[in-house]
Order: C-alpha cells, then sequence, then structure tokens
C-alpha cells in the first residue's frame, strides 16, 4: 500500500481522465503521479470541489492519469489495485491519520465509524472519524466506502449510497 503523503498543495499542472465504470463515469485528478481527487462524475467542477482553494492545482488539462489503469483494474476484480496508487492530501495531522487507516481497511471487510474511531486509537471521538470520510478528496483509493454506521446502514458517501452500497457488494463478493 502506497502512503498518503502530506505536502504542500500542487501548484502546477495537473491531468484528469474521465473512465466508463460500471457505477458511472469515475474521473481522477492527478499531479505528479499522485491522485489529489477522484469520484464518480464526469463534472471537473466537482471534482475541483473536492479539494481546499489553496490544494487546488494552478491549471487542469486532460491527459492519461498513471491511476486509471488501477481503477479499470479494480473493476476487473483486482480490488488489491487501488492499494499502489500514490495520493497526495492535506490536511490535519488526525485526517491524515485517518486517511492512512482507510488505506488499511480490508476490501469485503467494512468498519462502523464507532469501529473506526477505536483504529484511530480515539473510540470516542465517532464524529471526527466520520469527518475524516466527508473530507476525503481521493474516493475509491482511499476507501472512505468502507466505513458504515453501526448496524450496518450505509450512511452518507459524496458520491450516493448506490454507488458505495455497489462498491461495498463488489468488494463482498470477490472476497467470500
Amino acid at each position: 500500500m502506497t502512503d498518503i503523503v502530506d505536502v504542500p498543495p500542487a501548484t502546477g499542472t495537473a491531468l484528469i481522465e474521465t473512465v466508463t465504470t460500471p457505477d458511472g463515469p469515475f474521473t481522477i485528478l492527478e499531479a505528479n503521479g499522485a491522485v489529489l481527487a477522484s469520484g464518480w462524475t464526469s463534472d471537473l467542477a466537482a471534482i475541483l470541489d473536492r479539494l481546499r482553494p489553496a490544494a487546488r492545482p494552478a491549471r487542469v488539462i486532460d491527459g492519461r492519469t498513471d491511476a486509471a489503469a488501477a481503477v479499470t483494474a479494480y473493476y476487473a476484480g483486482d480490488l488489491a489495485a487501488i492499494e499502489a496508487v500514490p495520493v497526495r492530501q492535506t490536511g490535519t495531522a488526525m485526517q491524515s491519520a485517518g486517511w492512512q487507516a482507510l488505506r488499511r481497511i480490508a476490501p469485503g471487510e467494512p468498519l462502523t465509524y464507532t469501529g473506526f474511531a477505536a483504529a484511530l486509537g480515539s473510540p470516542g471521538a465517532v464524529r471526527a472519524a466520520a469527518s475524516v470520510c466527508a473530507r476525503n478528496a481521493a474516493a475509491l483509493f482511499v476507501p472512505c466506502h468502507r466505513v458504515l454506521r453501526t448496524g450496518g446502514a450505509l450512511g452518507g458517501f459524496a458520491w450516493g449510497t448506490e454507488v458505495k452500497q455497489s462498491l461495498l457488494a463488489r468488494e463482498a463478493e470477490l472476497r467470500g
């Protein structure tokens, strides 16, 4: 698994690429080989809105991203393909630790928000753990979809609960 790098924001040029998936168009914003933001949309503005203004690249151009192959492989059944994709997100120390922890949740073995908070070493910080998921810009590569409400309810997901359910079902089927 590639670590999340917490570095100053990209200020140069980023590539954007949209690939077709069974869950709809999936767009990747990548700079210097690391995913900055991604999600199930073809709308550039929706992807850029996942980033804090100071973390947005100065320029975005259409191009081939390194991460697109991992998305294709994931949807073809190689759930581990997304683990090696470098991700660059900026945030607080807790957010960075949370994004790292999300990458350690095994496909097909989701955690509850309570379990995720415990994995972060703060079992009482359920709201903070949920906030880490909500502020994740690199959907799929940092698999926040693997965190559920107590009792197994889906909870929220920036790209829609239908996509979250589809991802969880795919991972459970391929792991089972």
